[in-house]
């Protein structure tokens, strides 16, 4: 008679828990939270200003500012000329020292990056500028270049360029030494790796560095219109803080606030576009 041998019983299975999807940090959006801190702001400052918590002096309330910015839109201000044209010449003089800045700053960065040579020549002086502010060489540009544009572009210039050319040679760092040795292996040029391999790994850093670097010179127009200026934003605030015309103060920072904040929402845009893949490799 054949004995049973019989069959081991497998344990079932313990029950595994159900993990959510991984989600890179940070990534939700967080514009409604945005919205309700920009309303809970000007909510405070509305009732700071109708309850008199502070002189309107030196706090004046949301309607006197957009009276304020209405005349400034009409032209009925110290000067005669309407907000537009104020706008107008600080936006010449902003975006077209930034654009300079972006012409040569990524170039020498990126060669600061990838060559000794550029980077012993270049990183020394923008190293001694880069911490000076604005106002320590204002008189020294102003002996130079006297009082026309000149000077001012130049001095937003500087104040670009840096922090451009920093993000450019950090950048070049970005490039992973597998990527460079596949592309030699391919039989690329110095020129060709720097072209393909160096320059799209360095993309994400450039841009993050025109962001500081077009807030740094809005920063600036201000320093820059104290130069015998008779239009731009910055002016028409320094003026309007002559007569102590607060409200007037007001809308002109709200307005600079504004301008650099829409480029700003415009470079994150164009980001999103050009480096899809930052934040995901």
């Amino acid at each position: 008679m054949s004995k049973v041998i019989p069959t081991p019983v497998q344990p079932a299975a313990a029950s595994l828990p159900v993990v959510a999807p991984f989600r890179v940090l940070g990534s939700a959006s967080s514009r409604w939270v945005s919205v309700l801190t920009v309303a809970g702001l000007v909510l405070l400052w509305a009732v700071a200003a109708a309850r008199s918590w502070v002189p309107p002096l030196f706090l004046p309330g949301p309607p006197a500012v957009w009276k304020a910015l209405v005349d400034a839109w009409q032209g009925n201000i110290q000067g005669g000329e309407p907000l537009l044209v104020h706008l107008q010449w600080s936006a010449i003089r902003v975006f077209g020292a930034f654009a300079l800045a972006v012409l040569t700053a990524v170039p020498i960065g990126i060669a600061m990056g990838v060559s000794r040579v550029a980077r012993g020549v270049f990183d020394p002086p923008v190293e001694f500028y880069r911490p000076l502010p604005p106002l320590a060489y204002l008189p020294l540009i102003v002996i130079w270049f006297g009082i026309d544009e000149t000077s001012k572009i130049l001095l937003i210039y500087l104040a670009c360029f840096a922090p451009i050319a920093l993000a450019a040679k950090a950048g070049v760092k970005s490039a992973s030494i597998e990527q460079l040795n596949a592309a030699a292996s391919m039989g690329a040029s110095r020129w060709q790796v720097v072209r393909h391999v160096v320059i799209p790994s360095a993309l994400p850093e450039i841009l993050v560095g025109l962001r500081i670097a077009i807030g740094f010179g809005w920063t600036t127009l201000v320093a820059a219109e104290m130069v015998a200026a008779t239009v731009g934003v910055g002016q028409m605030v320094l003026n309007a803080s002559n007569f102590l015309r607060t409200d007037l103060v007001v809308a002109g920072i709200l307005v600079i606030g504004l301008v650099a904040w829409a480029f700003d929402l415009l470079m994150r845009w164009a980001e999103r576009r050009l480096v899809p893949w930052k934040g995901r490799v």
